[in-house]
Parts: structure tokens; C-alpha cells; sequence
């Protein structure tokens, strides 16, 4: 057996580089990069490998680790899994930064590869600058608290174990089933330990992806059921793009005339302007999508873990419809009593029209669903309108920033009340062009995630809207945009607070306390935030405008730029979009000394009584 003699890191860095993926019927590297910001825990070990092998896995530097990894996390989303990229930090605090990370791709079910650095394996030098140290287990470090927000984790304390951890690894990694972040935590001094590795190992491989075919009994009582709908109703997920199945989605609906509704992750699988495209669904969803989930009589959910913002709080869906569950995972097409359809969704969907042969719904259900879509588009076109108040609405705004936009461009949100308007309001033409990051919520992942969904389609335009909050919490990646050459067009809607977050507040019969900015500073108005002058300061061409017509001309301008444009517009914190949306379960006090809490809570208990359990 022929063996070379490589470091633990070099040996990792070398076979990441060696593995491959199938993109659009051709070849590319399984791994795009990998993130770095290096310290005494992988400067010396991986910093040096990585050096050697940067024409095969390049190293991109960032400013902040949550970032680094939160934009690995967007490519690999933007992406539909078929590619990623890895991440390295130190030990400590450094390793600690990837977490929130770690969660968003755990949640979300995306891929990648988490390499921070940890303590001594020999434990000669212990304790070492930035270890924990536990009194009862001295195997503990840090890097533990990766366990339950990583799909596969190990700690590499021999430079052999790679033999077996690394093809464990890209297993998990290209499950579509078992998909998410895998941490293999690099003890700092195993790192630079040398092994003769057998050359074999770094051979190139090619890792296709896995389609599973559904179980027959399981396809022949799913369609069963829709051949006997006579109001059935598709939910799209995200697993409808990771599946790459939108254009099967697509002639799937027009062939059958099933309207379908789609969920956060699964938004931009249908084009709006479809006919049988309904729009969003569950508590930021549009009257269409959720009036014909309550008159359904069977709903086809498909790639879809069916949380608690698509199904109302269990109080929207099922209702009284028979659900299946289309889903590559078998956990996820059980959930909610569903009837099981365990595949992937492409070919079940093609298996599926092939069983259902010429059914379509029937024409008063076609009728009543073309109705209901005809209205809900006169309601964006109302709301998304120029109005006339000082201050423009979240609707107004993304009207504006919609209408400047072309059918290729990717809009990128996360956290606070933008992602439920964009939910309702955007209109997406093509698949993959709506990048919004709602199983997590993660505030701060809009710019750094902006960020990965540009490395993934450079020649695509990314638009990313963000709250004054998000922006606060983290913007450090915008001067990496600028440092990469990686253009990103950012739309600032400064509300001066967390505006989502104190409507919710308010609902629940609580007063507005520590959400807004001028409840908390008397002097908000002198010491607030210039983000335009900010991100100036961090290489980006900057601007704040004053109203709707002036962003329409700032966006247009952006365009034509040759870096990362941020454009500022102060908002009114208040309104949101009325029409729409379903209940969210919300616990709401049941004693309180405010009258209003208690009227709150009383509302509460009547929705609570609609919840369905089990």
C-alpha cells in the first residue's frame, strides 16, 4: 500500500479538495472554499495546509466568525445543497462564534463543515489560553456545545481517525435525507502531528445525488386520495428547490389544476405570476393560500417540516383536509398525523402524475381558487403602492425595491417583521430568487448571508433588505463584500428599534417597553445611528433617501454601481400588511395587573380551542 506522509491538517485540507459534486450535468469541487480567521488554535496547523492547497480549496478571510460561517451557511442554501463550504476558526471564543451558525444550518437542514480549533490531545500545556475547564470531565471542552446543533460531530485527538471520520462526514453532508452542519472539532497540537496516510484516501471523488423512489403502498394511497380530492391543495417547502423539482412542481399543478401555496423555504418555486400559484401560507400568509388550506379537503405538503409559521399554530393546518406528507425525510412526512410518502420530491412528483394519469380538480374548485388569486393580487398591488404618509411602510418599501428588481435577482431577509411582508408581498419569477432564512430567524444572518448567496450566483444581482436591528447585530461582512469584490445591493429600513418585536409586544396586551429605541433613550433623536455614513466607513457606496420615488432612483443607481451600495430609509415602525395571516401561538399571561393583558389573554384561550393536537 502506497502511503504519504502528511500533517492532520494537511491530510484534511487535501481531501476535502479532492472531493467533487454534479452541478447542471457537469463536475465542480464538492467544497467552494473554506472561511478563516486564524488564531493559536489553527494558524500553525490548518492556516499552513490550507496555504499550500489554496488553487484547489481557496481561503477566504472575514471579520467575524458568526459571519463567515452564517455566509457558508446562504451559499450551500443558495446552492440546493449540491455545494459548501467549510469553516476554521481558534479555540474558545473563536469556536464559539460559529454556534448561532451551526443552529441556522441544523434547523434548516443545510451542509457545512464546522473545523474549529480545540485544546491539547497530550494535555501537556493545560490549561491553554482560552480553554474551559471542567472539574468533573476533563474530555470537555467548548467544542461539546456543538453536539446538539451538529448532524455528526468528533473531535480529532489522532491524526488516523480522519480515515473514518472524513467519509462519515461527507456522508452526512450529502444525505438529502440526513443533511446539516457536521463539526469535527481539531485539537490544536493533533493538528500538526504527521501520519502515513494511505494514498488511496485522496483520490478524487464524485458524490451524485440521491433520489429515492417512494415506497409503491406508500405512492398508490397517496394518490389514491388526491384521484378522490375535490379540493386538494399543494404546500411547497424547501425541499421542492434542494430537490431542484420546481419545474416538475410547476407541471405538476398546471396538469392537475391543484393550486399551490408555498412556505418561507419554499417561496420562489412557483413564479407569482402562475395561474395556480396561491402565494404564502400560515401566519404570514396571503388570503388566498390560507382560505383555500381551510376549505381543503386534502393537502399535498411537500419537502416541508410544516413548523408552526405555516401551520398556524396547528390551528390552520391540517384542519379538517387529509395530509400527506411528501418528504425525502421519514421524521418530517409523519408529523402531524400525515399520511407518509418517504421519496425524493422530483421523482415522487413525476411518479405521482404518472398514477393520477389526466385527473385534475374540479372546475368549481379551479374557479374558486382563480377567484381568490385574482384578489390577493389586487391586494399587493394595493398595498405595495406609493402612499402619501411622512413615513413609508415596510409594503411600501419592498413594493419599490420589487419594481426595480429584475425576474434573475435574489432577495435576502431573516428576522423581524420584514421576512412576514416579504412572505406576503414579494413576487418572485424564478426559482431560488427569494433567500429568506425562517427556520431559524436568525437576526444578523441578512448581510453575511447576502454575502454566500453572491458567491454562490455571481452573476446574479442580490438584494438584501434588513432592519436597523439585524444591521446592528452584525455588518462586519459588509467590508468583506467590498474586500472580495462581491457586490451586494443593501436597503436599510430604519424603524429605530426592534418595530416586529414591539407590535408583537402590544398584541399581548403588554405595554411598548425596550423594543424601540425611544423607549429606552430620551435623547434617541441626537444619538442615533448614521448607517449610511457607517457603511461608507466600511467601503460601500452609501446614501439615505427620503422617500419612495427617491429609492426607486437610489436602487436604480445601485445597479449600475460597481460595489456594495447601501441605501437608508427610515420607516414607520406601526403598520403591517392586514390583509392575510393566521394565528401564531403566542403565550400570553394569565394573570396580569394591566387590563389589556388580560383582554389578550382571553382572545388567546378562544384561539387555543381551535388548535389541533397529536
Amino acid at each position: 500500500m502506497e502511503t504519504i506522509r502528511l500533517t492532520t491538517a494537511q491530510a484534511l485540507v487535501t481531501y476535502l479538495g479532492a472531493q467533487r459534486t454534479t452541478i447542471g450535468g457537469g463536475e465542480a469541487p464538492l467544497f467552494a472554499g473554506c472561511w478563516a480567521i486564524f488564531g493559536h488554535g489553527n494558524v500553525s496547523g490548518i492556516g499552513e495546509a490550507l496555504y499550500h492547497a489554496r488553487e484547489t480549496l481557496p481561503t477566504f478571510r472575514a471579520h467575524n466568525e458568526q459571519g463567515m460561517a452564517l455566509a457558508a451557511v446562504a451559499f450551500a442554501k443558495a446552492k440546493n445543497r449540491r455545494q459548501m463550504m467549510a469553516c476554521t476558526t481558534s479555540i474558545g471564543p473563536g469556536a464559539m462564534n460559529l454556534l448561532t451558525a451551526a443552529g441556522v444550518a441544523h434547523v434548516n437542514r443545510l451542509p457545512v463543515l464546522f473545523l474549529p480549533g480545540d485544546v491539547f490531545a497530550n494535555r501537556r500545556p493545560d490549561p491553554v489560553l482560552q480553554q474551559i475547564e471542567d472539574w468533573n470531565d476533563a474530555t470537555v471542552s467548548v467544542n461539546d456545545c456543538f453536539r446538539p446543533v451538529s448532524r455528526f460531530w468528533d473531535r480529532i485527538t489522532r491524526p488516523e481517525q480522519l480515515l473514518t471520520s472524513l467519509p462519515h462526514a461527507m456522508q452526512v453532508l450529502t444525505d438529502p435525507a440526513n443533511c446539516g452542519p457536521v463539526t469535527l472539532s481539531m485539537c490544536q497540537d493533533v493538528q500538526a502531528e504527521a501520519y502515513d496516510f494511505p494514498q488511496a484516501f485522496f483520490a478524487p471523488k464524485l458524490h451524485h445525488l440521491r433520489r429515492p423512489g417512494a415506497d409503491s403502498d406508500e405512492l398508490a394511497r397517496a394518490a389514491d386520495l388526491l384521484r378522490r380530492a375535490e379540493r386538494p391543495l399543494i404546500v411547497a417547502g424547501g425541499g421542492v428547490l434542494y430537490s431542484e423539482a420546481a419545474g416538475r412542481l410547476r407541471e405538476f399543478a398546471a396538469h392537475h389544476q391543484v393550486p399551490v401555496s408555498e412556505t418561507q423555504a419554499g417561496k420562489s418555486a412557483m413564479p407569482w405570476n402562475h395561474p395556480q400559484a396561491a402565494g404564502s401560507i400560515g401566519v404570514t400568509g396571503s388570503s388566498a393560500a390560507n382560505t383555500l388550506a381551510r376549505e381543503a379537503d386534502v393537502i399535498l405538503a411537500i419537502g416541508t417540516r410544516l413548523q408552526d409559521f405555516t401551520t398556524g399554530s396547528r390551528a390552520l393546518l391540517p384542519g379538517a383536509a387529509k395530509l400527506i406528507q411528501l418528504n425525502v425525510q421519514s421524521l418530517d412526512s409523519g408529523k402531524h398525523n400525515a399520511v407518509p410518502l418517504v421519496g425524493d420530491a422530483k421523482r415522487t412528483l413525476g411518479d405521482l402524475t404518472a398514477l393520477l394519469g389526466d385527473y385534475a380538480a374540479p372546475p368549481g374548485w379551479r374557479e374558486r381558487s382563480g377567484k381568490l388569486i385574482a384578489e390577493w393580487n389586487a391586494v399587493v398591488e394595493k398595498v405595495t403602492a406609493p402612499g402619501n404618509a411622512a413615513l413609508p411602510t415596510d409594503a411600501q418599501v419592498i413594493g419599490a425595491v420589487n419594481r426595480t428588481a429584475s425576474p434573475r435577482d435574489i432577495v435576502v431577509c431573516a428576522a423581524g417583521g420584514l421576512p412576514g411582508e416579504l412572505h406576503k408581498l414579494w413576487r418572485a419569477s424564478e426559482p431560488n430568487g427569494y433567500h429568506l432564512e425562517y427556520g431559524f430567524s436568525c437576526m444578523g444572518y441578512e448581510i453575511p448571508g447576502g454575502l454566500g448567496v453572491k458567491m454562490a450566483h455571481p452573476d446574479r444581482d442580490v438584494i438584501i433588505m434588513v432592519g436597523d436591528g439585524s444591521y446592528l447585530m452584525l455588518n462586519s461582512e459588509l467590508h468583506t463584500s467590498v474586500m472580495l469584490g462581491k457586490k451586494l445591493i443593501v436597503t436599510v429600513l430604519d424603524n429605530r428599534g426592534f418595530g416586529c418585536i414591539n407590535r408583537l409586544q402590544r398584541e399581548c396586551g403588554g405595554e411598548s417597553f425596550n423594543n424601540l429605541i425611544a423607549d429606552v433613550d430620551h435623547k434617541a433623536s441626537e444619538t442615533w445611528v448614521d448607517f449610511a455614513a457607517h457603511a461608507a466607513s466600511l467601503g460601500c457606496i452609501a446614501e439615505k433617501v427620503s422617500g419612495i420615488g427617491d429609492l426607486e432612483q437610489a436602487l436604480r443607481r445601485a445597479r449600475r454601481a460597481e460595489r456594495t451600495c447601501v441605501i437608508v430609509i427610515d420607516t414607520d415602525p406601526m403598520p403591517t400588511t392586514e390583509e392575510g395571516g393566521a394565528w401564531w401561538d403566542v403565550a400570553v399571561p394569565e394573570v396580569s395587573r394591566r387590563a389589556q393583558v388580560g383582554e389578550a389573554r382571553t382572545t388567546y384561550d378562544k384561539m387555543r380551542a381551535a388548535q389541533a393536537m397529536g
